[in-house]
């Protein structure tokens, strides 16, 4: 991986209230960036009813089950011991991977641009007993300083944000030591599904597109940030709608196993959930 030069960048200041409708503008110290608000990623999770089809979507069933342990396990090998650490998860949605965090003893702040996704995940937490903070962040200007938290957290945003080198920029900026992010890789089968649903979406139909990565992108932009990819986990080969539409978890754990084994789950495994440490010298 080649040596990529660190670029001086501004720290971000507080974010100006989220708006329903127009631009959403942040303000930066030394100029002002505008967020599209009518971009799908704000507008189809400020549904109130998205937060709950989200769920029962994503994770729901038995290969929804399988994603939230995976998800949990991969966090806690990759942070390693969390308690009365400082945690961050952007883009929190429902909650799900703060929880995990908070069931650990992390002090968690969770933070998302969708009142209806804060408020599932409110609920959620009183459900289980748990203390999280939850607050309304776009991503791509978090009000918080510097090297805030010792750890950052960030699942299905990178896919889906109007900026997300910006994005990815900040976790980093308010990250002290380590940051996780996933994303869909260019190469796996996830890529054929995000290019239809592209196709699908300019031909106006009501679907959720989403973009694909190349590793090299993400190492750079996360060098360009001081930090250094440490380890990367490939979840599975086959898409994960193949597996919800089968339906059981003896099926998938089967099948992936055997293309683990065979190599091709190291070549185009996705999603790809990457973990990266702050420099010594940054």
């Amino acid at each position: 991986m080649r040596e990529v030069a660190e670029r001086q960048r501004a720290e971000v200041g507080s974010t100006r209230a989220l708006r329903n409708a127009g631009p959403m503008r942040t303000k930066k110290r030394k100029h002002v960036i505008v967020a599209r608000a009518d971009h799908y990623s704000y507008v189809a999770y400020a549904d109130p009813g998205m937060a709950e089809r989200f769920d029962r979507e994503r994770f729901g069933g038995p290969i929804g089950a399988l994603l939230l342990e995976e998800q949990a396990r991969v966090l806690s090998d990759f942070l390693g011991e969390v308690a009365n650490k400082r945690v961050i998860d952007v883009g929190t949605g429902t909650g799900r991977a703060a929880l995990a965090l908070a069931r650990r003893g992390a002090q968690v702040t969770g933070v998302d641009a969708s009142a209806a996704m804060l408020e599932a995940a409110r609920q959620r937490a009183a459900q289980d007993g748990l203390t999280v903070t939850f607050e309304r962040e776009d991503a791509h200007a978090l009000r918080f300083p510097a090297r805030t938290f010792d750890h950052g957290v960030s699942f299905r945003v990178l896919m889906h944000t109007p900026d997300w080198r910006r994005c990815l920029g900040e976790l980093c900026r308010v990250t002290r030591h380590r940051v996780v992010v996933d994303f869909p890789a260019l190469g796996s089968v996830a890529a054929l599904q995000a290019v239809s649903r592209k196709a699908a979406q300019a031909a106006g139909r009501n679907v959720e597109a989403y973009r694909v990565f190349r590793l090299q992108a993400i190492f750079r932009e996360f060098e360009r940030h001081g930090f250094r990819v440490r380890r990367i986990h490939r979840q599975f080969v086959l898409p994960i709608t193949l597996h919800k539409l089968v339906g059981s978890r003896r099926f998938t754990a089967a099948v992936e196993r055997v293309l683990a084994a065979v190599g091709i789950l190291r070549l185009v495994g996705s999603p790809v959930t990457i973990l990266a440490e702050r420099c010594e010298s940054s």
